[in-house]
């Protein structure tokens, strides 16, 4: 395995995860929420992830698991790691509270003194850790997704990487809201933000620890097959339901078509 895949599947990953820093200091320096560039950017992340889940991830998945064990067991195993995948991170949403799901959005004009004045209390410091928690839980499949295909493509890598870090942003948004709510302090809502993004890194050293030692064409296949699933889950679950909420539906559908065709080009590029 050489080096330099290893240090850009980590690096990526660590750009992913800490990219919620950025939406923490977003609502920090801006005034209000540019709710038709997040729409855009959430749908544009989402066609991203779908597309490359359903055209590259599976096929490759598909591809080594046939070879592995032929065709139709390796296409029936290549279905069923995809809606394993699925379950996997559909079960974390389901454990996590509705009211410190990530899924709840802030909007940055929340953030006056008026209405931190009014707000300010232990709920809010406990819901904004909360959030935190929860992020870090949804964003460890997600480092292991961003370094997995780094490890495998590079190229397919950074596609990733930038589609949960636009993802990242809203959700770093709702983690500083909160807390700064709470304390009044930007420097701990940045940094419970900065933090909570930390998981998808631990998320490709565990996977790294626990699977790249035992990597095999068959290993590769389910793990890649998962990341599919997962991949469309967070896009269905969450991304498209966030671009919708935050501007005009025919905006996330744009920003969606628009990740697709990017995604599309930049494969054909590689080809």
């Amino acid at each position: 395995m050489e080096w330099n895949s290893l240090i850009l599947a980590f690096g990526l990953t660590l750009f992913a995860g800490l990219s919620t820093g950025i939406g923490s200091a977003m609502a920090f320096f801006a005034k209000r929420t540019n709710t038709k560039f997040l729409s855009i950017s959430l749908g544009f992340s989402a066609g991203v992830m779908i597309y490359v889940s359903f055209i590259e991830i599976f096929a490759k998945a598909k591809d080594s698991l046939t070879e592995a064990l032929g065709n139709e067991q390796g296409t029936w195993l290549t279905v069923a790691a995809f809606f394993g995948g699925i379950i996997f991170i559909g079960l974390i949403d389901k454990f996590i509270p509705k009211g410190e799901n990530p899924h709840e959005m802030e909007m940055i004009e929340n953030m006056t003194p008026e209405q931190r004045l009014q707000k300010k209390d232990k709920r809010l410091m406990r819901m904004g850790g909360f959030t935190a928690l929860a992020i870090g839980i949804h964003n460890f499949p997600e480092g292991l997704a961003t370094f997995t295909a780094a490890m495998n493509d590079p190229n397919l890598g950074i596609a990733i990487a930038v589609a949960i870090a636009i993802h990242n942003i809203p959700e770093g948004i709702a983690v500083s809201v909160p807390v700064f709510y709470a304390t009044g302090s930007k420097r701990k809502a940045f940094r419970l933000s900065f933090l909570s993004g930390l998981s998808e890194p631990v998320g490709a050293i565990i996977g790294y620890l626990l699977l790249m030692q035992f990597m095999s064409p068959l290993v590769f296949g389910i793990v890649f097959a998962s990341v599919a699933g997962i991949m469309v889950f967070i896009s269905i679950d969450e991304l498209l339901p966030a671009a919708q909420e935050y501007g005009e539906h025919h905006l996330s559908i744009y920003g969606l078509v628009a990740g697709m065709g990017v995604m599309a080009l930049s494969l054909l590029m590689f080809i």
